[in-house]
């Protein structure tokens, strides 16, 4: 197992070499840009998620951007590769570029932002003076809490609800069930937050639940009690939002993996030796069911973790990683887009690692030596 860990700990160096490439030399042809992005909050024309610059470069738009930065002479334009950059001074340009970079050729940057990341070393966001690394540790209690609670209560209704459609299959429970697990993976988890703010948060109806954040204002003067209710009282629609679809796919996994052990012969033996079904399902399905569903947790906590809450966050303003990947894409903030992009599939790499180990752990039988990687 040692040398097997040790192949796939390797194999993970090309793969994010791999995946950081891609996406940067996508981004190299795609329109916009932090520069451009200054450029256009000089005309006024800025459309970005957040409209604020910190740190150096707000330095440069009160400084040099107001004085050296805008031509003022009547008719006066520059040529320049940058959409909207007519009547700005060159060198303010070629100073924007050297704040962000680009003043370097692409493969430069690149191998320069790889040997950064190998160390951690994330430097810091383009339009927020805060490190980077700082900044994904702001965000993550809300993320954190949005995945794993999600993955706990969908994990908590879809194991006994499949063991239990697998023990009735075909039967009325077992029809009427699968009609609700299609009806809900059919319906799209941010439409139905939008229904759930409409019926229960202030919409049309009732005002219930709170619409923004993980806590009230006041959490903190609040007893512990308390703020474990205020805690979940501000998840209770975010959760129901993604629990929603989460927990059917699970469900069937679940259903149909006790279906499959139940009609092996083993079983048959079992209930030849006076077993009772409590028994057999429990003290012999159970564990070579349940090899595959238990398996799968640590995948289905990554997916939710990093692609599920994006627009459940956006929905009830909840301020997590999501949301701060969104906002850096719509922002040109590069640095974090990367940064963000370097630690998930990282994690998720990990992850799939963990999983496979989880395997052996449940099941020692399994053995991934003689796998090839």
């Amino acid at each position: 197992m040692g040398a097997y860990i040790l192949r796939r700990l390797l194999l993970m160096v090309p793969t994010l070499v791999g995946i950081m490439a891609i996406n940067f030399f996508v981004i190299q042809f795609a329109p916009g840009g932090p520069v451009e992005r200054v450029i256009a909050q000089l005309s006024g024309t800025d459309v970005s998620a957040t409209a604020r610059i910190s740190g150096g470069t707000s330095d440069m738009l009160s400084g040099g951007g107001s004085s050296s930065g805008v031509s003022g002479a009547a008719g006066e334009s520059t040529s320049s590769k940058y959409r909207g950059a007519q009547g700005l001074d060159p060198e303010f340009i070629k100073e924007l570029e050297a704040q962000f970079g680009f003043d370097k050729p692409p493969l430069e940057r690149f191998l320069g932002m790889l040997w950064n990341y190998a160390r951690f070393d994330f430097g810091e966001s383009y339009f927020r003076d805060i490190r980077i690394i700082d900044l994904i540790a702001e965000k993550m209690p809300v993320s954190i809490s949005l995945g794993l609670w999600m993955t706990f209560i969908s994990y908590a209704i879809s194991v006994p609800l499949g063991i239990r459609k697998a023990v009735a299959d075909g039967s009325r429970f077992d029809v009427w069930t699968s009609g609700v697990i299609v009806v809900a993976y059919a319906i799209p988890g941010f439409l139905f937050a939008v229904l759930l703010i409409v019926l229960f948060a202030g919409g049309s109806f009732l005002d219930l639940f709170p619409l923004r954040g993980l806590t009230s204002e006041n959490w903190e003067a609040m007893s512990w009690p308390a703020r474990i209710v205020d805690y979940f009282w501000h998840l209770a629609l975010p959760l129901t939002a993604m629990v929603l679809a989460a927990f059917a796919t699970t469900t069937l996994l679940t259903k149909n993996s006790f279906l499959d052990e139940i009609r092996k012969q083993y079983v048959v033996t079992a209930r030849s030796k006076g077993l009772n079904e409590r028994q057999v399902l429990y003290g012999h399905v159970f564990r070579n069911a349940m090899l595959i569903v238990v398996a799968g947790f640590p995948g289905a906590f990554i997916s939710s973790f990093f692609a599920g809450s994006l627009l459940i966050e956006t929905i009830f303003s909840l301020d997590g990683l999501g949301l701060l990947g969104f906002e850096s894409v719509i922002n040109r903030d590069y640095a974090v887009v990367f940064a963000t992009l370097y630690i998930f599939s990282l994690m998720g790499l990990l992850v799939n690692l963990i999983s496979d180990l989880t395997y052996t752990w449940i099941d020692p039988r399994i053995d991934f030596e003689t796998r090839e990687v």
